[in-house]
């Protein structure tokens, strides 16, 4: 399954699914970060750490380990 890691700056998809547990998926789902909600990866460090989004008109930035959890479609 391809997760928000595996999303190209410049390319969009669609959330399926969100595996974090806790309060990060609270803190996450309070943000937007829900099933059906387009992002788009604005930018990823050189690194490959944080990962720029943006959904619902605003920008995150995640972590590679969070975004490893975010099924996208």
């Amino acid at each position: 399954m391809k997760t928000l890691k595996d999303i190209k700056p410049g390319q969009s998809a669609v959330v399926d699914k969100v595996m974090v547990t806790g309060t990060a998926k609270g803190r996450l789902m309070a943000m937007g970060v829900l099933k059906g909600a387009t992002i788009r990866v604005v930018k990823v460090a050189p690194l490959g750490d944080p990962i720029e989004v943006q959904i619902r008109g605003y920008n995150l930035s995640f972590r590679k380990a969070e975004a490893e959890q975010i099924m996208v479609i």
